[in-house]
């Protein structure tokens, strides 16, 4: 498994097209990107990653914008993409808020938060998804499909209407906040609800993907990834420009681990490209839920590979999965960045959530575990008070009004009269 942080850039091989092709993280087999539809390798059954002959640096990134393209947000990247445009909404270019009451509470040097709920669909997964449906009209076919905990139906069925293709979604039945089914619905897919929990329903429909009946866009799919690693490019980027550096450490939430994967994707080929030391490179920290942390049991006991949770459960919908397809990518770039995992109670998402909602910032509950985890290990210990970091939050707290109004207070019912509204104020 060649994911080192240090690794140099691999030199194009035979299959390479415009100097863009699939590689294996296991056996380092290659194959051409867009003559079949593959998931994963041939040889071996490993995970794919999109790999580049020439990684640009931060100095090229918006230079190949185009007159009738959009020059920000996720395809200013397009130099380090398969295409120079997707199926755009647009995406991307998400704020990095300030927090000065939380950075103050936490006691760290510098605080921010990359808010992705201010995507189109409220979450990051239309980053992943604007590739991952270029790519598939680039590959002829004509359905598209995803096993999902709510974001990832939301996108697909978004970015699937905007392409004029034909969307499917699987949900676990019961365990999907209405907000995001609601988004899937309007947007016109195909909604299936399974009789089990998220990786239940993403076994079918690798099956059904197997078989031909749709092309899969969960992050599994390794170009559905590429659109992912530009929240780590926007990161870096709008960081420094405050700052005159890149953050020490970047704290993000864990379900599928696709973004842990698709940032540490991206840092490397910054350092491949000589644009970013590897000291410059933010520790990457992932945080799941106690009921659902395979990840962090891994990364706590040394193991390469993550042993599957049959029984999940955490408020936090979002990132209740047991199953994360993208560890092998994923603990490589926690251990060779420093950082590190750890798992956070309902409890302590929720006391995250509103903490950030005090500070303006609306995220659903899986969001709000980045702060919590970061305040876990600065208890503890291992985030030191001299770090500048971001923390991650995934999705808008419209994605699970539910959970919202129960981490909110209750309305107090007044009479219709200014006296008496008057009276109970000050009472």
């Amino acid at each position: 498994m060649n994911l080192a942080i240090d690794a140099p850039a691999p030199a194009a091989p035979d299959c390479a097209d415009d100097g863009t092709w699939l590689a294996c993280i296991e056996c380092d087999e290659t194959f051409a990107p867009f003559e079949d539809v593959r998931y994963t390798c041939d040889e071996c059954d490993g995970l794919l990653e999109v790999r580049y002959a020439d990684p640009p640096t931060f100095d090229e990134f918006g230079s190949g914008a185009s007159a009738d393209g959009p020059d920000r947000g996720v395809w200013r990247y397009r130099e380090a993409l398969p295409f120079d445009l997707g199926v755009t909404l647009p995406e991307g270019d998400t704020p990095l808020h300030r927090v000065p009451r939380i950075e103050e509470a936490v006691g760290v040097d510098a605080l921010r938060i990359k808010h992705e709920g201010m995507n189109p669909t409220g979450s990051f997964k239309d980053r992943g998804m604007t590739v991952g449906v270029r790519v598939a009209k680039e590959l002829g076919v004509g359905a598209l499909a995803c096993a999902s905990t709510g974001n990832t139906s939301a996108a697909l069925a978004a970015y699937g209407g905007r392409g004029d293709m034909q969307t499917l979604v699987l949900l676990p039945a019961g365990k999907v906040a209405a907000g995001k089914v609601a988004q899937a619905s309007l947007h016109g897919a195909r909604i299936l609800e399974v009789d089990g929990n998220f990786d239940a329903c993403l076994d079918i429909v690798q099956e059904l993907a197997a078989r031909g009946e749709a092309y899969l866009l969960n992050s599994l799919n390794p170009f559905r990834l590429e659109g992912q690693k530009t929240i780590g490019f926007e990161i870096l980027e709008e960081f420094y420009a405050d700052y005159g550096t890149f953050p020490d450490r970047i704290v993000l939430p864990v379900g599928n681990a696709g973004n842990t994967s698709a940032l540490y994707k991206g840092f490397r080929e910054l350092v491949q490209a000589g644009a970013l030391d590897v000291e410059q490179v933010p520790k990457l920290t992932g945080v799941q839920a106690e009921g659902a942390a395979p990840m962090v049991e891994a990364v706590e006991e040394g193991n390469d590979e993550i042993r599957r949770w049959e029984d999940v459960e955490t408020r936090a919908t979002a990132i209740r999965i047991g199953n994360p397809v993208n560890a092998p990518k994923a603990i490589p770039g926690i251990r060779n960045t420093d950082g590190t995992a750890v798992a956070v109670s309902d409890n302590e998402i929720t006391a995250a959530q509103r903490h950030l909602a005090a500070e303006g910032v609306g995220v659903e509950p899986a969001s709000a575990a980045s702060v919590a985890g970061l305040k876990k290990l600065r208890r503890s210990g291992v985030v030191d008070d001299d770090e500048r970091v971001v923390c991650l939050t995934t999705g808008h707290l419209l994605k699970d009004p539910e959970a919202a109004y129960e981490a909110g207070g209750d309305p107090e019912p007044v009479p219709n009269d200014v006296e008496a509204v008057l009276d109970h104020l000050h009472g």
